[in-house]
This record gives C-alpha cells, structure tokens and sequence, in this order.
C-alpha cells in the first residue's frame, strides 16, 4: 500500500472560520483536511503531529496542580512552573521531528510504513525538506536551552539534570546507537519520560523539592500514555517483524502485548486508588472513575481482531490500537485534572 498523496490547496482565500476548521482537524487527527495544506499552520501541525501534545500537556498539567495542592510550607515559584510546562511542550514537538528525521535517514520510514501511512511524512511527503525539518528542530532546542538555563539560574543546576536525561531519550529513542525503540526499550522510555521526568521535573522546577508522592503519581499517569505507544507498536507489528525492529510487542507477540496493555489501563485506576488511599492524591483524584465505561471498552476492543478493512470513521489507518488507548488516555488524563483542580480550588477558597 502506497502512501496517500495529498490534496491540493485550495485556490480560493479561505475564510476565518474555514482556516479554524482546517486547523481543529489537523490537530485532531494530525493529517491535512480534505481541502489540503491550507496554510504554514496547517502544514506544521501535521508535521509536528500536534495532535498528540495533550498527552505532554496532561503531564504538565498534573504537575501544577501536584504543586498547587502540595503540602503547607511548601514554596512555589509559578514562574518557573510555567516556563517548565512550555519546555517539556517544546521538547514534544522536537522529539516528534527528530524521530521522522532519524527514522528516515536510517530507512525504517518508507512510503509503505505505517508511519506515511496514517499521515502525511513530512518529508515523503514533500511537506517540508530535511533541511526545514533540521531548521525546526534546532529552533526548538535553542528554545528549550534558553528556558533551561533560566530554571537553573532561578532554581539551582538539578534543572539540567531533568532536562538533559529528557533530550538524551528522546534522542535515543529512535537515533544510533541505542534505538531504544529497536531493542525492546521504548515502551520503558515512554514511561520514565512522560511521567519522572515530565511531571517530576516541572514540580521540581516550581517547588525545589520532589516527593515520593508526586513520583508515585507521575508513574501512575505514565502508564497511560505507554498504553498509547503500546498499541502503535501492536498497530506495526506486521511491518516492524519482518524489518528487525524489534519493539517490545514485537518481542512478546501480539496476543501478550495486547494483554499487557490491558493490564496496564487497568493497573493505571488500582494505582489512583491506591495513591488515595495512601493519601498521596487527594480524594478528588477518583473522579477518573467516569473514564472507567471508556476504559471497558478499550480493553475489550483490545480482546477483539483488528478489522481487515479500515472502518469509515477511521482518518488514521492503519492504526486501530493507538487511536483506542489514545482516546481513553485523553479521557482519564482530563479527569485526573479534574479532580486535581478541584481540590486546589477547595484548598484556594477555604
């Protein structure tokens, strides 16, 4: 299967209101809308594939409202929390770009790998050249040392510490030497990212301090969004077998891998409960319990076939997995901030 062409832009200036349209469904689905690249935001959105950012944003999130509900005495510099939530953002997109990037020059992403499929690649696709792809990423880490460097200044040098352990994964992920992601390793790289690192290195950030109850948190969430990658590597197996990559799925077969992501939705509410029980979060934090009738049914679509033919409603094909976990990781994600926020509010007006 080839990769799809894309649509041809529209001759005729678009409106507000088309322009906002184009934009919503390239960041929900992270491919151009039926009309084409409409616009240079159009266009990045795709490349970036901002459509997976909320999952950063969540991790960033938490950890401003771990730091608003954390015990008294504890000082916070909101400055620095925010800055720090912009940097792990920023270092998402970059992350984004360099695995196209190093995935490419290495060969793994080709017009018939998943990867070109679900979306336009930006470089197979004549989005953007390799040289923009660089142009953009260096933008990114320029930007990121600058916020890194102001953190130290303002906070002390174990800034540097979170932020270089995040680039070196990220990198690591799919560049030589390492590509953890061909030895079984990026579902665990996943997990340390966007949980210890993400979540711990904002509240540390903001507080000077990190805790065993922000890290236990961080950790739980985490799980959520590795059940995402799970299911992209599940979604690959057929392509990433025969080609050597040997993901974690790929190791453990299909049926146990998507076992195991059923045990990880699972074990993401039991490690809530847990956390409140232990008073590590507080007792809104269970509103993640609406998210449960979501989580049922993803893992009961994780006990059935994929389909053999892409389902109409599907813009994302040859993804089936992903996009399920994808789903339920925004819904239970929004809740636990929900909850959080409420407790902050409570404890703010009290």
């Amino acid at each position: 299967m080839a990769a799809p062409s894309l649509p041809s832009a529209p001759q005729a200036p678009l409106t507000l209101a088309q322009r906002l349209a184009a934009w919503r469904y390239a960041f929900l689905t992270t491919n151009p809308p039926e009309q084409g690249v409409v616009d240079q935001v159009t266009r990045w959105l795709v490349v970036t594939r901002a459509g997976v950012l909320p999952m950063t944003l969540t991790s960033g999130l938490i950890a401003v409202l771990l730091a608003a509900i954390a015990p008294a005495g504890t000082a916070v510099d909101w400055l620095n929390v925010g800055l720090a939530v912009v940097g792990i953002v920023i270092a998402h997109l970059a992350n984004n770009l360099m695995n196209d990037l190093a995935d490419t020059q290495v060969g793994n992403d080709t017009a018939d790998y998943p990867r070109a499929l679900y979306a336009p690649h930006p470089i197979l696709a004549g989005l953007v050249t390799k040289r923009q792809l660089v142009v953009g990423i260096l933008l990114c880490q320029v930007l990121d040392l600058a916020i890194m460097v102001t953190l130290i200044v303002r906070q002390d040098w174990w800034i540097a510490a979170f932020a270089l352990a995040g680039l070196f994964l990220s990198y690591a992920y799919t560049a030589p030497p390492l590509r953890l992601k061909k030895i079984g390793l990026g579902e665990l790289d996943v997990l340390l990212t966007w949980g210890p690192l993400m979540v711990g290195g904002v509240y540390y950030a903001g507080t000077g301090t990190l805790t065993w109850p922000v890290v236990a948190a961080a950790t739980v969430y985490a799980l959520l969004p590795t059940t995402v990658l799970m299911g992209k590597h599940i979604d690959k197996l057929p392509y990433d077998r025969p080609a050597g990559t040997r993901t974690f799925p790929v190791i453990v077969g299909d049926r146990a891998a998507r076992i195991i992501t059923q045990v990880m939705i699972v074990a993401f509410y039991i490690g809530v409960v847990a956390l409140v029980a232990t008073r590590a979060l507080p007792w809104p934090a269970l509103l993640v319990a609406l998210a449960v009738p979501r989580a049922v049914s993803a893992i009961r679509a994780f006990s059935r076939p994929k389909p053999t033919e892409p389902p109409p409603d599907n813009p994302v094909w040859p993804l089936w997995w992903a996009p399920i976990a994808f789903l339920h990781t925004r819904r239970a994600g929004g809740l636990l901030i929900l909850g959080l926020m409420a407790q902050a509010v409570w404890l703010a007006i009290r």
